[in-house]
């Protein structure tokens, strides 16, 4: 919505607001003098003159004093109130309070309290703390904080986020090492399958190579489009998944030679079909920005700890 902000909409939605007040209090003025109302003799009356119904009369009552007092009291509450905290957007307000303020001060008092803790577990290699139960109980609460939107609060993964889980090394894109882990949530990582439908010849030969994908790790295909497709795969995708389809983790493409990998996005015909037809493009965000290099050394300890099993404990 960022787009539709002007320094404008600040001046508009704070001139209302004063406006508003101003013309309560000289409403409350004007209504606090009651006004005398005659007959048509000039004879003072005790209604207004309105009469509904034959009988039913509008008595000229003043507003109760006590119910003028509170109102004028909440209108010397909201001018003292954005006199003092500059609710008004283009105006700080004399004590220059904002949410945004309280909450970075909240977070560098917090921050104060809780570094020294990061601090000594920086100090400890990553596979030596993932076997800190201690530090992997703060780890899994930073993990449900920053990765489990994507990644599931059992780190499991889903379609399209990678299962962090996975014990097998050859089933990481990138590797689970504690240097690639720290570089990887670091940095984020963008991954990227171009279209090839061109490259291996229109959707029969995307067929073709769909199927020598999945024979590739054992999976069920049809042997002759698979023959077909193999001189294609040759030409078009072992630039970047290897002559025999093992994969690079230099680039970030995937085994597919593996019999025991989780893929990504399914492997089904269909599923691998329209990567190679269409592609597919992913981004693990950068979190450099979020997090301290203390805090990624802890949260790397932690994917480390779940992506090696036992082994991580030993």
């Amino acid at each position: 919505m960022n787009q539709f902000y002007s320094p404008g909409w600040a001046f508009w939605i704070g001139g209302v607001t004063i406006v508003s007040i101003v013309s309560l209090f000289l409403f409350l003025r004007l209504t606090a003098k009651q006004t005398v109302f005659r007959d048509k003799a000039g004879n003072p009356i005790a209604t207004t003159g309105h009469v509904w119904d034959g009988d039913l009369q509008e008595f000229n009552n003043p507003l109760p004093r006590w119910w003028m007092g509170l109102f004028i009291l909440t209108l010397v509450f909201a001018v003292a109130y954005l006199t003092l905290y500059g609710g008004l957007a283009f105006y700080k307000g004399v004590l220059g309070f904002s949410s945004d303020k309280m909450y970075q001060q909240e977070s560098a008092a917090f921050d104060a309290r809780i570094e020294p803790l990061y601090a000594g577990y920086m100090k400890t290699p990553i596979p030596e703390l993932a076997k800190n139960p201690a530090a992997m109980a703060t780890g899994q609460r930073m993990f449900l904080t920053y990765c489990s939107q994507c990644h599931g609060s059992d780190a499991g993964g889903t379609k399209g986020f990678p299962n962090l889980t996975q014990h097998n090394a050859n089933a990481w894109l990138y590797g689970n090492s504690p240097e690639t882990l720290v570089e990887t949530i670091t940095n984020g990582r963008m991954g990227m399958m171009p279209p090839m439908e061109a490259a291996v010849g229109g959707k029969q030969g995307v067929l073709a190579v769909a199927n020598y994908v999945r024979s590739l790790s054992g999976l069920s295909h049809d042997a002759k489009l698979a023959a077909q497709g193999k001189p294609l795969f040759a030409a078009a995708c072992a630039a970047c998944h290897g002559a025999d389809g093992t994969g690079n983790k230099a680039l970030g493409a995937p085994d597919l030679a593996d019999p025991k990998r989780q893929w990504l996005f399914g492997s089904s015909i269909e599923t691998i079909s329209h990567t190679i037809e269409k592609g597919r493009a992913g981004q693990m965000p950068a979190q450099k920005d979020f997090l301290s290099p203390e805090k990624i050394h802890l949260l790397a300890a932690y994917i480390y700890s779940i992506s090696h099993g036992s082994a991580a404990n030993q």
